[in-house]
C-alpha cells in the first residue's frame, strides 16, 4: 500500500486513535476522574493533529496541481475525522457538566 491511499489509511487510523481516547475521557469524566479525562482529550488532540497534518498535506497537494483523486477511502477518512471533531466538543462540553455537578468540588 502506498500513496494516498496509505494516507487515507493513516488519517483513520489517527482518527481512531483520538476517538478511543474521546471515549475514555467521557467515561473518566462520568467516574469523577477530572485530571484522567483532560488528559485523554489532550492525547486525543495529538492524534487529531496528525490526522490533520496528513490531511492538510492532500489539501496543499491539490491547491499546486497536483489532482487527488477522489475516493470512497477518502471520504470515509474526511467524514471519520469530523465526526471525531464534533466528539471532542461535545466531550469538552460534557467533562465540564460533570466538573459543575460533581461532588468532588462541593466537599
Amino acid at each position: 500500500m502506498e500513496g494516498i491511499e496509505l494516507l487515507n489509511f493513516q488519517i483513520i487510523s489517527n482518527v481512531g486513535d483520538a476517538k478511543s481516547f474521546l471515549f475514555e475521557a467521557l467515561k473518566a469524566a462520568r467516574e469523577e476522574r477530572f485530571e484522567d479525562a483532560e488528559k485523554f482529550i489532550k492525547d486525543a488532540e495529538n492524534s487529531l493533529g496528525k490526522a490533520h497534518e496528513i490531511h492538510v498535506d492532500l489539501l496543499q497537494q491539490e491547491t499546486q496541481g497536483e489532482p487527488i483523486e477522489i475516493s470512497l477511502l477518502l471520504m470515509h477518512a474526511e467524514d471519520q475525522m469530523m465526526s471525531t471533531e464534533m466528539l471532542r466538543d461535545v466531550t469538552n462540553e460534557m467533562l465540564l457538566v460533570h466538573k459543575k455537578y460533581s461532588n468532588v468540588n462541593k466537599e
